[in-house]
């Protein structure tokens, strides 16, 4: 009862906005017009980017505007449920938005380490993160390099462990992207215990924990295929984190001679369920881990509705919406069929 009566308010706000999420039919519907700007024509029918894609104009609809409107609209719906959530709620949405605050320093470093002239403007974003973070966009966003970049980190979380980076001569992209993906993951499964109910936490670990398996699951696979690194390297970039494989396991297929191997013993885990039939002839682990999140995701919010949970669930699935727009704008807009 004490969940209902915490939860019941937060789960009709939740329950409100769903009712504009974009389902499987409109997207095929999107997938078949003829142009992007028709696309967004179609996006402005729903109230989460109408308002957002009032006022642009066709010249205006390049990838990287989109891209950056859409994650508008993430940041708002985000500002929506913590204006209307409880002290408890904000805290574990505090801990939740340091996944935005990582996207956005990606998107600045990726602009540092390509030394590009054409800064990303986040002026935009600016009064959201002002609210939530420490951080100043603009001045991230103005970096010129990597050593900048780092610099402009300081005093926040992330500084420290670019900063060795920095130090030990391995300050490259892939480097720094792994480090700031591991710091999130590192900070959730160690928080939840400060702030969650037992129960609540059980909600998270199944759902980052299933994250942070299939995300190594998907570097192990990729380290073989196409990289062709030794298993140090592997271990290296791997989270520090499990759920549902054993550290035996884990071991055994950084320690594959090949990427058939890998495969081969992917399917003695737990994840063996959620393979499909066809995996080995044409490897796809990320449309698989796509799956699987999805399906825990889901999952969680309709066994304990009146909970994290549909706060979890509501912010995971705004964020799938936005990727999937983004890949059928990107089908329409160079004539790709999405299979």
């Amino acid at each position: 009862m004490g969940s209902l009566i915490a939860y019941s308010g937060i789960t009709t706000k939740v329950k409100a906005m769903e009712r504009w999420r974009i389902s499987d039919s409109q997207f095929e519907e999107m997938g078949l017009l003829e142009s992007v700007p028709e696309a967004v024509d179609y996006l402005r029918r729903f109230p989460p980017y109408g308002d957002i894609f009032n006022g642009l104009e066709d010249g205006q609809l390049h990838r990287g505007n989109i891209e950056q409107q859409l994650n508008l609209s993430q940041y708002r719906d985000f500002a929506k449920l913590y204006k209307f959530a409880n002290l408890k709620q904000r805290r574990f949405l505090d801990l939740y938005f340091m996944h935005y605050e990582i996207g956005i320093i990606k998107t600045c470093l990726r602009n540092a380490a390509g030394h590009r002239d054409q800064r990303q403007d986040l002026s935009m974003f600016r009064e959201f993160f002002d609210k939530h973070s420490s951080l100043d966009l603009i001045q991230l966003s103005e970096s010129q390099n990597m050593e900048q970049f780092v610099a402009n980190l300081n005093g926040s979380p992330y500084y420290g462990p670019l900063s060795q980076l920095q130090q030990k001569g391995k300050l490259t992209l892939p480097e720094c992207e792994n480090t700031l993906d591991m710091i999130y993951f590192r900070n959730i499964w160690r928080i939840k215990k400060k702030y969650l109910t037992k129960g609540e936490q059980k909600i998270i670990a199944q759902c980052f924990g299933t994250r942070m398996d299939v995300l190594n699951l998907q570097w192990i696979y990729r380290s073989k295929k196409f990289y062709h690194l030794a298993p140090a390297d592997i271990y290296a970039i791997l989270i520090p984190i499990n759920l549902h494989l054993t550290k035996a396991q884990i071991n055994r297929m950084v320690e594959a001679e090949s990427a058939d191997e890998f495969l081969t013993l992917l399917e003695t885990t737990w994840y063996k369920r959620s393979l499909p039939a066809g995996l080995r002839d044409e490897p796809d682990l990320k449309s698989v881990a796509d799956e699987i999140n999805d399906r825990i995701y889901l999952l969680t919010s309709r066994r304990e509705p009146y909970s994290i949970a549909i706060l979890n669930s509501y912010l995971y699935f705004k964020e799938r919406e936005i990727e999937r727009i983004i890949t059928t704008l990107e089908s329409i807009r160079y004539g790709v069929k999405i299979s």
